[in-house]
């Protein structure tokens, strides 16, 4: 058989359950990793609907499942979460990819199998898959661009297949391909990023999709506390939600993430539900911020997220429908930032902030506002100019004219104008962040660790 990289012969047998695959010149074959095996990418994206109930990371765990059954062996499955501000996404806006040692056309044709199975009859629906024959941190480096961007920013397609024919990359498309942008961040991910954690997706039996998801609550608070902080956002405790229970009519029974493959596995199995009809564990880059740029904030622009900093130039707002805003003064530009009503108690931290204090605010820009996901208050201020009080009476004094100061008119007292009275505040400094059930998937949650200030998790 040939190898479908450098057509050399490969040799391959079957042991039973075993499969292993010998090359004889594996140095000079990107496609045999440092072990000596054959390694493929597998990616792909934009095979889910919002109404017909499909999700991208079904047909991952489907793919995954076709590899083994063709005798493969699977070394990762990865879900990456792109740009959550660009205009063609879903919910989650996820792309994935599966890393076996299968050969190209065995890859290919599960690919094609995977496409053929997504949801395609939704006309916002065009999925698209890509088969790399490298080791997954060998692929072109134009894909790991693809994937730095992709998260980041908005990638235009013909740019990526611009990147997919001067490659040896197969692909799969249907509809206008565009899930050919995800599928290729998606196989550059391994290559662009270094921090992953983990999701543990339990999937339900088919009959049930679409029906109301019969989940014991109790049983994920419990399972959800003996597991934190290993295990984040599966609950939103204050709120009472359990937030790793989607609402759509997609197949997800539950998602529970973390930073332990053990632990998110122990509590999805701990878990009191209706039967799960198989699970899947991802690498994913979920709860690491990687969609953040640091910009001052003269350069923030639409369609992206940022980390800027500035000072409150204005008192907190609290508008119609509960939204609250305020103003980032950021010296040579003003941003208008918003935490929405469904932030719920993220909104009383940042109508806790007073005109001057300086912060450093997280979140998506879109039509000039920038949508806050987490907030560090900076340097808080302490004091305010008041009116000063006669040591006499202990009034207010009054307006002793224009630049004359003020004076108590019962008492004749004096004061050269207002004086600095401390302010008590309800805020530290530090970092704070909206509730779980707020949350982006790709939003980092302060119980991660790894802040430059004081962090003060939700929970």
């Amino acid at each position: 058989m040939r190898c479908g990289g450098c057509a050399a012969d490969v040799w391959r047998f079957r042991d039973h359950n075993n499969r292993e695959t010998g090359h004889p010149d594996p140095e000079s074959c990107l496609w045999v990793s440092e072990l000596g095996r054959i390694v493929t990418v597998i990616a792909v994206d934009d095979t889910d609907s919002r109404e017909r109930g499909m999700c991208t990371t079904y047909v991952a765990t489907r793919l995954v499942q076709a590899v083994r059954q063709a005798g493969g062996t699977v070394d990762r499955a990865l879900l990456v979460r792109l740009n959550p501000a660009v205009e063609h996404k879903t919910r989650g806006n996820a792309a994935l990819a599966v890393h076996c040692d299968l050969l190209a056309g065995e890859a290919l044709g599960l690919a094609e199998n995977a496409l053929d199975r997504a949801e395609t009859d939704d006309p916002r629906t065009n999925p698209g898959a890509v088969v790399v024959g490298a080791a997954p941190e060998t692929v072109p480096s134009a894909f790991a661009a693809v994937a730095r961007r992709a998260v980041r920013e908005y990638v235009d397609p013909d740019e990526v297949r611009a990147a997919l024919t001067d490659s040896d990359a197969h692909t799969v498309e249907r509809g206008n391909g565009r899930g050919l942008v995800g599928a290729t961040a998606a196989t550059g991910a391994w290559a662009a990023f270094d921090e992953w954690t983990y999701e543990c997706i339990s999937y339900r039996e088919r009959d049930r999709w679409g029906t109301v998801r019969e989940v014991d609550v109790d049983s994920v608070h419990t399972a959800a506390d003996e597991e934190y902080p290993a295990v984040w956002d599966t609950i939103d405790r204050e709120e009472g939600t359990a937030v790793c229970v989607p609402r759509t009519p997609c197949p997800i029974l539950h998602g529970i993430r973390g930073d332990d493959a053990d632990a998110v596995r122990r509590v999805a199995e701990a878990i009191e539900s209706e039967p799960v009809a198989t699970r899947q564990v991802f690498l994913t880059n979920q709860g690491t911020d990687a969609h953040l740029h640091t910009a001052p904030v003269a350069d923030l622009q639409a369609g992206r997220a940022y980390r800027t900093t500035g000072t409150v130039a204005s008192a907190p707002e609290t508008r119609e429908g509960g939204h609250v805003f305020l103003t980032l003064d950021g010296g040579d530009r003003s941003v208008q930032c918003v935490a929405f009503e469904p932030t719920k108690r993220f909104r009383n931290r940042v109508r806790a902030l007073w005109p001057g204090d300086r912060i450093t605010a997280c979140g998506e820009v879109s039509d000039g506002t920038l949508k806050l996901e987490k907030f560090a208050l900076r340097e808080r201020v302490e004091t305010e100019r008041v009116v000063p009080e006669c040591p006499d009476c202990g009034r207010s004094m009054e307006s002793a004219g224009a630049d004359a100061g003020y004076r108590c008119r019962d008492c004749s007292t004096s004061a050269d104008g207002k004086v600095e009275q401390p302010i008590e505040r309800d805020i530290e400094k530090g970092w704070y962040e909206v509730p779980p059930v707020a949350r982006r998937h790709i939003a980092k949650p302060l119980v991660r660790g790894g802040f430059d200030a004081p962090v003060h998790p939700e929970r």
